[in-house]
């Protein structure tokens, strides 16, 4: 299980690290459009995003019997 995690978030990692890599000037402007957000709606979009990927990791570990 613990190999499955580690693959999981070396995943996030390069794919986070190639949209900074590939599209620099976006991230910046997207960081700005952000410090105008108030906190609560930041708050509930990462709840959100939070449920989607638990949701995610559950269903594809309960649909593949992976254990």
């Amino acid at each position: 299980m613990l190999k499955y995690i580690l693959i999981g978030i070396g995943f996030v990692l390069l794919i986070e690290g190639l949209l900074y890599f590939f599209f620099t000037q976006q991230m910046k402007d997207m960081m700005k459009v952000i410090e105008d957000l108030e906190v609560e709606k930041i708050k509930t979009i990462a709840s959100i995003i939070s449920v989607i990927g638990a949701s995610l990791i559950y269903f594809t570990i309960r649909s593949y019997n992976i254990s």
